[in-house]
Order: structure tokens, then C-alpha cells, then sequence
């Protein structure tokens, strides 16, 4: 079972609709298209057509099994004090005194660019529960590393 914020169920079911209902029909048609040129053997148009109409498929399923086994987080249930999911972090990496700012999110919504780490990460599991002032350790490839939590915060 995974976690998603309603903003993200929604861009994954609007993709899955884009799939079913524009990309998948042009790929039909590609498809038909290639195989009316004739021999399949040598139709390079043909084999193309089918790996696209293989990979569109494979990502239908992936989304629609996504969609299926995950549920929409109510914000309002999850704790105030604790880092949880959804939770906007602030803590300091006390080897380098550097501070950093992270939402907690479903591996599905992880982006970095936009501040977002996964909770199943080093570092989102190792925040996970904790309250502002804990120190944390997080066993990431470089190593471990020392973080204490400045603020816990919800957006």
C-alpha cells in the first residue's frame, strides 16, 4: 500500500486518461498503419510501432496498479509534532553545519529538484516519527550522517 497526496493521485489518473484515450489510439493506428505496408519482416516502421505500442502499455499498467494499490493521505490525520508524511523538514547536518529543508513524500512523488525526499530514502526513514530537537542518524553510501531536526512544518 502507498501513500500519495491528492495533488499527485490526480496527475497520475490524468495521465493514465491521456494514455487510454489519445496516445494509445495514435499508437493503434501507427501500428496499422505500418502493418498495411506489407512485409513485417523487413518493416522497420512495423517493429517501432510495436516496441511503442509495448512500452505504452507497460506504462498503463504500471499507473493503473499504482492508482490501485495506493490511497489519498488525509493531511488533517496525520500528527502535528512528528516528521510524517507530507511533513515540510528542516534540519542540520551537524558533520558540515549545513541546513537543509525537505517534504517527506511517497517514493512516487520524490523529486529533489523540487525539495521532495522519498521516505523509504536513508534519510526520509531515518527522519520518520522523530520531533523537532532529535538527533537522527541516517546510514546513507557515503556513510552515516548526523542530523538534528530544527522545525517540523506543514504546507
Amino acid at each position: 500500500m502507498e501513500y500519495l497526496s491528492k495533488q499527485r493521485y490526480d496527475e497520475i489518473s490524468a495521465e493514465l486518461k491521456h494514455l487510454i484515450e489519445v496516445v494509445y489510439p495514435k499508437v493503434k493506428d501507427d501500428l496499422a498503419e505500418a502493418r498495411a505496408q506489407g512485409d513485417l519482416s523487413e518493416n522497420a516502421g512495423y517493429r517501432e510501432a510495436r516496441r511503442t505500442q509495448g512500452k505504452t502499455i507497460s506504462r498503463i499498467r504500471f499507473l493503473q496498479n499504482v492508482l490501485e494499490h495506493s490511497r489519498v493521505i488525509d493531511p488533517e490525520a496525520l500528527p502535528k509534532d512528528r516528521v510524517c508524511l507530507l511533513s515540510r523538514v528542516e534540519f542540520t547536518n551537524l558533520s558540515t553545519d549545513t541546513r537543509m529543508k525537505f517534504e517527506i513524500v511517497s517514493p512516487h512523488e520524490m523529486d529533489l529538484e523540487k525539495g521532495k525526499i522519498s521516505l523509504k530514502s536513508p534519510i526520509g526513514a531515518a527522519l520518520m516519527g522523530k520531533k523537532a530537537g532529535e538527533i537522527v542518524e541516517a546510514q546513507v553510501p557515503s556513510g552515516t550522517l548526523r542530523l538534528r531536526i530544527e522545525s517540523i512544518s506543514f504546507e
